[in-house]
């Protein structure tokens, strides 16, 4: 189900996946291919395209941001570093909040905690939604209906309002925990998705070759079904990276994120909390919005960019 602000369209993309294959799946070969494919031929493509090029190097600035920015940060997030409210200098390039916190030490931790719920929340939708896709598809019959029923059961929740009780409710509030709940409520369009493709796949002649082998289901779906649909499963992770980045800000925008890690959304709660916008602290606010739009844009315009290195039809020589 849709996680976030325009996550709508996912949902849409998943379930017409039914009678059509995705944008940007890998067309399944007669025969199977080697893991990875042709991986020179893909980075050349890759970086011959814009899309793919501009997305990655904001994503990655952002990161190493991220990563390497508490080095050379004087104060912590929550330290008394300067006087209240002064805006951008050398000292404080971000400036400072009312309470005289330093706006860029927050920015940087704020960062490290969207990538980390990012990774985790997308990792754990996408691991939950391939493994019932594969399975559902590969397996047919009873076990595809009952996976196909748990799919729209899970697809027709909201899930924004469960995790908000969860999360308003549930004692433990982490970084972790939030990606957990994100995880477990935006597989569904992932799993209908990579069922359709595996469903295209398992009547291939080498998947009746390896089935006649005596290789087990477990082997054929990691050796013969997933390297053929590589390129579509990584696209499909930028998006729930994305999608879980997205609705981690709205929950911490609305108080009801991690209590004890800085997050680019609970900035913004702060700042709407402290009048902010009404007292003229454009430089608390804009900063991590525009974070948020900057990594989250990037994400999916690096989506559409591997949707024509991964197509041969869209590729532009």
């Amino acid at each position: 189900m849709s996680q976030g602000l325009g996550l709508d369209k996912l949902d849409q993309r998943g379930a017409a996946t039914e009678a059509t294959e995705p944008p940007g799946a890998t067309p399944a070969p007669s025969g199977s291919r080697k893991p990875g494919g042709d991986v020179r031929e893909t980075l050349y493509f890759a970086l011959r395209n814009p899309k793919v090029v501009i997305g990655s190097v904001v994503v990655l600035a952002f990161l190493l941001l991220g990563l390497l920015g508490p080095l050379f940060l004087k104060f912590a997030p929550m330290d008394y570093a300067g006087p209240p409210m002064a805006p951008p200098s050398a000292d404080f390039p971000f400036g400072t909040t009312t309470f005289g916190q330093d706006v860029f030490a927050q920015f940087v931790a704020g960062l490290r905690s969207t990538f980390l719920v990012g990774l985790l929340g997308g990792g754990v939708a996408a691991v939950i939604g391939m493994a019932i896709g594969f399975v559902a598809g590969y397996r047919g019959g009873l076990i595809d209906e009952l996976l196909n029923m748990l799919t729209n059961v899970v697809l027709v929740i909201p899930g924004f309002v469960v995790l908000i009780i969860i999360n308003a409710y549930l004692g433990v509030r982490s970084v972790p925990m939030q990606a957990l709940y994100i995880g477990v409520f935006s597989w569904p369009w992932v799993a209908r998705a990579v069922r359709a493709q595996t469903l295209s796949l398992r009547s291939r002649d080498f998947i009746d070759l390896a089935r006649l082998s005596g290789v087990g289901v477990g082997t054929i779906l990691r050796r013969e079904v997933a390297p053929n649909m590589y390129s579509y499963l990584f696209m499909t992770f930028v998006l729930l990276f994305g999608g879980s980045i997205l609705t981690a800000a709205s929950l911490d925008f609305i108080g009801l994120g991690p209590t004890n890690a800085m997050s680019l959304g609970l900035m913004m709660n702060q700042a709407v909390q402290w009048s902010a916008l009404h007292l003229g602290l454009w430089w608390w606010f804009i900063p991590p919005g525009l974070g948020i739009t900057l990594i989250v844009g990037s994400l999916y315009i690096m989506n559409v960019g591997l949707d024509e290195v991964f197509n041969p039809k869209l590729r532009e020589m």
